[in-house]
């Protein structure tokens, strides 16, 4: 598994905790590092990069999931989806580096691990629409 992978894998866990418990991120993420060691140190850089621009941009990232998930609202979303949705956007609008398709099939394998059975094609659905709007074609 690549370290971005991976970092995209803690993210979520991250997010995932601070969502369901109503933390900030930055706290789940302290609590995380505690109980999990990472020995890459780009792993863990890219983690905390992800956590800190979702918190950073979170009002943002969901306003444009809201406007693109047509009859989902945001607090209706499975915990994991909403995530995924959000760090998955966070690389589309803030890394036009990384090519829309790997941020998509990136979203798809951990909305699949995490998920519902459902989750991927959904993460499918919300992303593609978003990149194709933003001109991010896959």
């Amino acid at each position: 598994m690549s370290s971005r992978t991976k970092g995209r894998e803690h993210a979520l866990q991250i997010l995932y905790q601070a969502d369901a418990t109503s933390t900030d991120p930055c706290e789940s993420m302290a609590l995380f590092w505690k109980t999990f060691s990472e020995d890459k140190v780009s792993t863990k850089t890219f983690t905390e990069e992800i956590v800190l621009g979702v918190k950073t941009h979170c009002k943002e990232l969901d306003e444009a999931i809201q406007k693109t998930s047509t009859n989902w609202r945001l607090d209706r979303m499975p915990r994991v989806d909403r995530n995924v949705l959000r760090i998955a956007l966070l690389e589309l609008t803030h890394n036009p580096e990384v090519p829309a398709a790997v941020v998509i099939n990136e979203a798809i394998e951990l909305g699949k691990r995490f998920g519902a059975e459902e989750s991927g094609a959904f993460i499918n659905g919300v992303l593609d629409r978003i990149a194709q709007e933003m001109g991010r074609t896959t």
